[in-house]
Protein backbone atom coordinates (compact mmCIF):
# COMPACT_ATOMS: atom_id res chain seq x y z
CA UNK A 1 0.00 0.00 0.00
CA UNK A 2 2.77 2.28 0.80
CA UNK A 3 3.89 1.94 -2.41
CA UNK A 4 0.55 3.25 -4.20
CA UNK A 5 -1.38 5.95 -3.07
CA UNK A 6 -4.23 5.01 -5.49
CA UNK A 7 -4.99 1.57 -3.34
CA UNK A 8 -6.96 0.72 -0.43
CA UNK A 9 -6.67 -2.53 0.94
CA UNK A 10 -9.59 -3.68 2.52
CA UNK A 11 -9.73 -5.62 5.89
CA UNK A 12 -11.80 -8.36 6.36
CA UNK A 13 -13.68 -9.54 8.51
CA UNK A 14 -13.39 -12.88 10.64
CA UNK A 15 -14.87 -15.25 13.40
CA UNK A 16 -12.08 -17.53 13.64
CA UNK A 17 -9.48 -16.51 16.29
CA UNK A 18 -6.36 -14.34 15.36
CA UNK A 19 -3.16 -16.59 14.77
CA UNK A 20 -0.35 -15.87 16.92
CA UNK A 21 1.58 -13.47 14.32
CA UNK A 22 -1.79 -11.46 13.52
CA UNK A 23 -3.14 -8.36 15.25
CA UNK A 24 -6.49 -6.12 14.63
CA UNK A 25 -4.99 -4.62 11.78
CA UNK A 26 -4.87 -7.70 9.86
CA UNK A 27 -8.59 -8.88 10.24
CA UNK A 28 -11.76 -7.09 12.29
CA UNK A 29 -12.07 -10.36 14.40
CA UNK A 30 -15.94 -10.56 15.79
CA UNK A 31 -18.06 -13.22 17.16
CA UNK A 32 -20.12 -15.35 14.86
CA UNK A 33 -23.44 -13.08 16.03
CA UNK A 34 -21.46 -10.29 15.30
CA UNK A 35 -20.82 -10.70 11.65
CA UNK A 36 -24.33 -12.75 11.00
CA UNK A 37 -25.87 -9.76 11.91
CA UNK A 38 -23.57 -7.85 9.93
CA UNK A 39 -24.40 -10.13 7.22
CA UNK A 40 -27.99 -9.85 7.56
CA UNK A 41 -28.14 -6.04 7.43
CA UNK A 42 -25.88 -6.07 4.07
CA UNK A 43 -22.59 -4.61 5.27
CA UNK A 44 -20.60 -7.32 3.24
CA UNK A 45 -19.37 -7.03 -0.22
CA UNK A 46 -18.89 -10.95 -0.33
CA UNK A 47 -18.67 -13.30 2.76
CA UNK A 48 -18.22 -17.28 3.25
CA UNK A 49 -17.90 -19.69 5.66
CA UNK A 50 -14.77 -22.24 5.49
CA UNK A 51 -14.38 -25.03 8.07
CA UNK A 52 -16.87 -23.83 10.46
CA UNK A 53 -15.13 -19.87 10.31
CA UNK A 54 -16.91 -16.58 8.49
CA UNK A 55 -15.18 -14.47 6.50
CA UNK A 56 -16.38 -11.33 4.94
CA UNK A 57 -15.31 -8.13 2.74
CA UNK A 58 -17.03 -5.26 3.91
CA UNK A 59 -18.44 -3.18 1.60
CA UNK A 60 -16.51 0.33 0.07
CA UNK A 61 -16.47 3.46 1.59
CA UNK A 62 -18.20 4.55 -1.87
CA UNK A 63 -16.63 8.77 -1.11
CA UNK A 64 -13.39 7.02 -1.36
CA UNK A 65 -11.63 7.11 -5.02
CA UNK A 66 -8.96 4.49 -4.51
CA UNK A 67 -8.69 1.37 -6.38
CA UNK A 68 -10.05 -0.65 -3.55
CA UNK A 69 -8.05 -4.30 -3.10
CA UNK A 70 -9.43 -7.26 -1.69
CA UNK A 71 -7.32 -10.45 -0.72
CA UNK A 72 -9.81 -13.17 -0.86
CA UNK A 73 -10.39 -16.56 -2.19
CA UNK A 74 -12.02 -17.90 -5.23
CA UNK A 75 -15.35 -18.32 -4.06
CA UNK A 76 -15.45 -14.77 -2.54
CA UNK A 77 -13.92 -13.44 -6.17
CA UNK A 78 -17.05 -15.03 -8.00
CA UNK A 79 -19.67 -13.42 -5.58
CA UNK A 80 -17.61 -9.86 -6.16
CA UNK A 81 -17.76 -10.31 -10.34
CA UNK A 82 -21.58 -11.61 -9.88
CA UNK A 83 -22.15 -7.93 -8.44
CA UNK A 84 -19.57 -6.37 -10.73
CA UNK A 85 -18.48 -7.60 -14.04
CA UNK A 86 -15.82 -5.33 -14.39
CA UNK A 87 -14.48 -6.16 -11.38
CA UNK A 88 -10.42 -7.11 -11.97
CA UNK A 89 -9.64 -11.08 -10.46
CA UNK A 90 -5.63 -11.38 -10.06
CA UNK A 91 -4.88 -14.37 -9.71
CA UNK A 92 -1.73 -15.23 -7.26
CA UNK A 93 -0.16 -18.59 -6.84
CA UNK A 94 2.19 -20.31 -5.26
CA UNK A 95 5.08 -21.87 -6.93
CA UNK A 96 4.37 -25.69 -6.47
CA UNK A 97 1.97 -27.63 -4.41
CA UNK A 98 5.18 -28.12 -1.85
CA UNK A 99 5.40 -24.49 -1.31
CA UNK A 100 1.51 -23.75 -0.24
CA UNK A 101 2.05 -26.73 1.83
CA UNK A 102 5.20 -25.01 3.65
CA UNK A 103 3.42 -21.54 3.85
CA UNK A 104 0.34 -22.79 5.30
CA UNK A 105 1.89 -24.51 8.26
CA UNK A 106 4.68 -21.54 8.73
CA UNK A 107 1.30 -19.18 9.33
CA UNK A 108 0.17 -21.63 12.07
CA UNK A 109 -2.55 -23.25 11.16
CA UNK A 110 -3.83 -26.05 13.11
CA UNK A 111 -3.53 -29.42 10.55
CA UNK A 112 -7.10 -30.31 10.20
CA UNK A 113 -7.02 -26.25 8.37
CA UNK A 114 -3.88 -27.09 6.12
CA UNK A 115 -5.26 -30.47 4.78
CA UNK A 116 -8.54 -28.92 4.21
CA UNK A 117 -7.09 -26.23 2.11
CA UNK A 118 -4.83 -28.40 0.27
CA UNK A 119 -7.96 -30.53 -0.31
CA UNK A 120 -9.76 -27.50 -2.01
CA UNK A 121 -6.53 -25.93 -3.64
CA UNK A 122 -6.25 -27.73 -6.84
CA UNK A 123 -10.18 -27.04 -7.16
CA UNK A 124 -10.09 -23.53 -6.07
CA UNK A 125 -6.92 -23.13 -8.82
CA UNK A 126 -9.17 -24.31 -11.50
CA UNK A 127 -12.09 -22.26 -10.79
CA UNK A 128 -9.99 -18.94 -10.19
CA UNK A 129 -8.09 -19.88 -13.78
CA UNK A 130 -11.77 -19.21 -15.38
CA UNK A 131 -12.25 -15.87 -13.91
CA UNK A 132 -9.01 -14.35 -13.89
CA UNK A 133 -8.03 -11.24 -15.60
CA UNK A 134 -4.33 -12.29 -14.72
CA UNK A 135 -1.90 -14.45 -13.13
CA UNK A 136 0.43 -13.78 -11.11
CA UNK A 137 2.92 -16.93 -9.21
CA UNK A 138 4.44 -15.37 -5.88
CA UNK A 139 7.47 -17.20 -5.71
CA UNK A 140 9.59 -14.32 -5.45
CA UNK A 141 7.75 -11.23 -2.93
CA UNK A 142 9.46 -8.69 -4.67
CA UNK A 143 8.58 -10.07 -8.52
CA UNK A 144 5.09 -10.69 -8.02
CA UNK A 145 4.40 -7.05 -5.98
CA UNK A 146 6.18 -5.49 -9.41
CA UNK A 147 4.20 -7.61 -11.76
CA UNK A 148 0.73 -7.06 -9.82
CA UNK A 149 1.16 -3.09 -10.03
CA UNK A 150 2.48 -3.29 -13.40
CA UNK A 151 -1.09 -4.73 -14.28
CA UNK A 152 -2.68 -1.72 -12.32
CA UNK A 153 -1.28 0.80 -14.13
CA UNK A 154 -2.06 -1.00 -17.21
CA UNK A 155 -5.33 -0.78 -16.36
CA UNK A 156 -5.34 3.02 -15.44
CA UNK A 157 -4.24 3.68 -18.87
Amino acid sequence: MERDEHLVLSRSWTTRPPRPHESEADYHFVDRATFEAAARAGQFYEWAEFQGQLYGTPRPDPSDSRDLLLEIDVQGAEQILAQDSEAVVILVLPPSPEVLEARLRGRGDDESHVRRRLEVAAGEIDRGRLIRSAEVVNDDLERATSQIFSILEGLRR
